[in-house]
């Protein structure tokens, strides 16, 4: 009777913590919660409320489609978003046509047994970034490419070379989960290394090509340091817009470039995210 007593209190006792557990648990999103209220909610509304509104003589703020106006009847302002864009593009497929094969020998065991060399592209983004673009230039310097002459040349070597490990990750750690058993299949099937690469390894890493995409992509027109730095000031995208505006207390202006930047990563990430999941959707019947 008292082992049957004892064994119900253990029960009691361990149902009690289990439930003094998972009730702290839901405690830990908190300081998470606060985080994305004060630091990103905030913040849009902030731009939302700037972006939409104009400063009155009497320094109060007034409902108004004015921002939106000068925006898309600047030809200067939209002509820097088409570079911009440009720019991103170019940017994005570099460093894919660059960082995928680099991946892909990173995830074969039989190259990288020890991660070493995956440290080794880690390793300059533990420098400062403003250091960085500031020694890229003197290099390109010293062989001969000025910034001045050669803007988006320069340019795009700067945004190529501190992008580069953003899309290699991503597509590393798509590239080490590859089944290797479905490569192994399709060669012995009689695919050729072409056929393999495309019916199979490719359809895999999509994952990874879209993730590399995304972190590449958007950051490259908000960036506004390395075309500064690397076009000697030759070459303005659309951050260094943003940037100026903000400096010359253009608030409404610079706050409704800000929300065209949010409008342009909501659509990337929807139309990324759709191919992401066609793509998946695919690979899957080809097996």
């Amino acid at each position: 009777m008292s082992s049957a007593k004892k064994s119900r209190g253990e029960k009691n006792f361990w149902r009690t913590l289990r439930r003094i557990v998972s009730f702290k648990r839901k405690y830990l999103s908190i300081p998470y919660f606060i985080f994305l209220i004060l630091f990103v909610l905030i913040p849009i509304i902030i731009i939302l409320v700037y972006a939409f509104t104009k400063t009155t003589d009497a320094g109060n703020l007034v409902f108004s489609f004015d921002s939106l106006v000068e925006f898309f009847s600047s030809t200067t302002k939209l002509n820097v978003l088409v570079v911009s864009l440009f720019i991103g593009i170019i940017n994005t497929i570099l460093c894919l046509v660059i960082g995928y094969p680099i991946a892909y020998l990173l995830a074969d065991k039989k190259v990288n047994k020890n991660y070493v060399m995956v440290m080794l592209f880690v390793m300059p983004m533990w420098i400062n970034f403003v250091l960085r673009t500031g020694a890229t230039r003197d290099v390109l310097y010293m062989i001969g490419i000025k910034g001045g002459e050669h803007p988006y040349f320069a340019t795009l070597i700067g945004l190529v070379y501190n992008y580069l490990p953003f899309t290699i990750l991503p597509l590393y750690t798509t590239m080490i989960k590859l089944d290797r058993s479905q490569i192994e299949a399709a060669r012995d099937l009689g695919c050729n290394p072409v056929q393999t690469f495309t019916h199979s390894i490719l359809p895999q890493s999509v994952p990874g090509i879209v993730s590399a995409a995304e972190m590449v992509f958007m950051p490259t027109m908000s960036s506004y340091v390395i075309s500064d730095t690397l076009s000697e000031g030759k070459l303005t995208l659309f951050g260094n817009s943003i940037a100026n505006s903000f400096n010359n207390s253009l608030w409404n202006d610079g706050s409704f470039m800000a929300f065209i930047m949010l409008a342009l990563i909501f659509i990337t990430m929807f139309i990324t995210n759709r191919f992401s999941k066609d793509s998946g959707r695919e690979a899957g019947r080809l097996w």
